[in-house]
């Protein structure tokens, strides 16, 4: 079995940490080096909450690429940096995998231009949990038969976007089978701003964070005389790590921007 070369970015984060112990576990993944903003010339071992790794840490993520050349950069950093990630793994033939939200619709079509020019392969999942990729795909399913839906999702107070990369994803898929429809009385006024949250395509979305939450969402469907909730829960980062696996051992078979975990799963 041949090994598949990694790098990842953002390796002190909560995320970043996860993805260190996930790919040091797995038997065909190499962890050849990481890339930080801070920390330059350490090795893994030398970071805080990381295995004691003899793996270099670098913070210009093109010299890290150009000396060690993975087959996989895995991204878990921030919008900031995302895009520039990105790009440095297109120059080098390097497939990123990235768990970055926040890039624009011309972000994802320009990335898109540069993955098929090179035929190289890319993925961004606003969520790597199975189960909230499933969520997405049953909400789908329930908003052609109730199209009245509103979306909650909560998340740490650590997060820096509202509403989330995947409550966002989960209202493009249901505008996909549903019309756009206004909801609540047509005369509603909200007695205080932003009460009836974003709208998307009469959809509304909220967002709570708070501290002692990781990623939680839920969908609520009504109709005559009833409702469906369809609910995600990630009780810790771990949960999101079976998604990271399956977008690496994806990403070398394909040679386009993927955006969104569920494309990979039948």
């Amino acid at each position: 079995m041949s090994q598949i070369k990694i790098v990842i970015a953002g390796p002190r984060g909560n995320m970043g940490k996860e993805a260190v112990k996930m790919v040091e576990k797995v038997t065909d993944f190499e962890l050849l080096a990481v890339v930080d903003s801070r920390n330059n010339g350490k090795m893994v071992r030398d970071l805080e909450g990381l295995p004691p790794l003899e793996v270099p840490v670098y913070e210009q993520m093109e010299e890290c690429l150009q000396k060690h050349q993975p087959d996989v950069l895995i991204d878990l950093t921030n919008p900031k940096f995302g895009r520039k990630h990105m790009e440095a793994a297109f120059k080098f033939g390097v497939s990123p995998v990235v768990g970055t939200t926040g890039f624009t619709d011309q972000d994802l079509l320009e990335l898109d231009a540069i993955a098929k020019s090179q035929k190289i392969g890319a993925i961004i999942a606003p969520n790597f949990a199975i189960g909230a990729i499933l969520m997405m795909k049953f909400a789908q399913t329930a908003a052609k038969y109730m199209p009245d839906v509103e979306i909650i999702e909560r998340h740490h107070d650590r997060k820096l976007d509202a509403p989330s990369g995947t409550a966002i994803k989960t209202a493009q898929l249901i505008s996909e089978v549903r019309e756009k429809k206004n909801q609540g009385h047509p005369e509603e006024r909200e007695e205080l701003a932003g009460a009836r949250g974003a709208d998307y395509e009469g959809m509304k979305i909220h967002s709570v964070r708070q501290p002692g939450l990781v990623a939680h969402q839920e969908v609520v469907f009504g109709s005559v005389g009833q409702t469906l909730t369809i609910r995600h829960d990630s009780i810790n980062r771990e949960s999101f790590m079976p998604g990271i696996e399956l977008a690496v051992r994806a990403v070398k078979n394909i040679e386009s921007l993927v955006y969104g975990l569920e494309h990979l799963m039948d």
